[in-house]
């Protein structure tokens, strides 16, 4: 195994229109983690916030951006846990100031089921050149695009 600071991480989220904040939010996993698990919304779970690409594209998207990796595994998740409820293994989950709630309430289930609990790193937003959050849903609207670069016909 690495030297890194824990062994096994999880790591979820949608990650749709795949933007830097994504990529700040996984590297880090992988900063930390000798082992990353990647969940990704299956398509009825992530298909509640709206018009989003594919299961199966966003996976992909993934894969591509770690092709140069092999210390990971992606999974489809069907709720906001995944398998950090039932596998014991996991020493650490990775998420952004918005999803830390779900972090600590998967904390809450684990100490349920006399479980250890995950300690949870918190990357901070990656903000768009106006000053706001760089997110999938501002990049289907239109307003910036995956590097938060602000799109001409939007008015700041």
């Amino acid at each position: 195994m690495g030297n890194n600071r824990y062994n096994k991480v999880a790591v979820g989220g949608t990650f749709d229109k795949f933007h830097d904040g994504h990529k700040k939010l996984l590297s880090t996993a992988f900063e930390i983690g000798n082992r990353v698990e990647i969940g990704v919304t299956s398509d009825a779970f992530g298909g509640q916030k709206g018009d989003i690409d594919s299961c199966k594209e966003r996976m992909g998207n993934l894969k591509l951006f770690f092709s140069n990796k092999s210390n990971f595994h992606v999974v489809s998740l069907d709720d906001p846990y995944g398998t950090t409820i039932y596998d014991a293994d996991f020493d650490a989950i990775v998420v952004s100031e918005e999803t830390e709630p779900t972090a600590v309430k998967i904390n809450e289930i684990r100490a349920s089921k006399d479980m250890k609990p995950l300690d949870i790193v918190v990357v901070s937003f990656v903000l768009a050149e106006d000053g706001n959050p760089i997110s999938s849903t501002r990049i289907r609207r239109g307003e910036i695009n995956k590097n938060g670069l602000i799109l001409k016909n939007q008015k700041i």
